[in-house]
């Protein structure tokens, strides 16, 4: 057993009667190939939640800040995360990513690229674009949708895939593949609030 296998199924014992997380549409991510997976960003549990709720192990991007703290850097680590600097370009993360996606991994991001602040969708980053256009992964929009309260119930949302093929085709920019991803959120959350 994996680390990662090992936290993801001690840290579901707790999250899952805890929050009653309600996990719909599992089916909708592939079981092979690269997938990137998109979700809104509520709350800082959300990369935890959205992790024991998904069917495939997912490597998240995680600001670099994290990975300084004694010990939790070192098992986010182990977790599949690796490090972005929120507010620049970082290539080393965007190399990253990519590879991730061409191994054929579930890569996660928050395409806000920060928690909202009220809980409504903000406007999406350029850099899930970026990814859904140069590689051949499956896009898949996820929300996470309810109140971080105990015992309230919680949804974790996996929508269809994104058909990207007339984004692609067009040479569509990646703000414009971002805001299409950002829609396709924004109709999860409204469906399933």
């Amino acid at each position: 057993m994996t680390f990662y296998s090992f936290a993801r199924a001690v840290v579901k014992s707790i999250f899952q009667p805890w929050y009653r997380i309600e996990v719909i549409g599992k089916e909708n991510i592939p079981k092979e190939q690269g997938v990137l997976l998109c979700s809104n960003h509520i709350h800082n549990f959300d990369p935890i939640v959205v992790g024991i709720s998904a069917p495939r192990p997912i490597y998240f991007m995680a600001k670099e800040e994290i990975f300084r703290v004694p010990v939790l850097g070192s098992i986010v680590r182990k977790c599949n995360a690796f490090p972005v600097k929120r507010g620049m370009s970082d290539r080393e993360a965007l190399r990253k990513g990519m590879s991730v996606l061409k191994e054929g991994h579930v890569l996660g991001l928050f395409p806000e690229g920060t928690r909202s602040k009220n809980g409504e969708l903000g406007k999406g980053l350029a850099g899930a674009g970026f990814f859904a256009l140069r590689t051949n992964c499956v896009v898949s929009p996820c929300a996470v949708i309810g109140p971080y309260k105990a015992l309230h119930k919680m949804k974790v949302v996996f929508g269809k895939p994104i058909d990207m093929e007339k984004m692609r085709a067009s040479k569509a920019s990646p703000e414009q593949v971002t805001e299409l991803i950002m829609s396709e959120i924004h109709k999860l959350i409204n469906e399933y609030r």
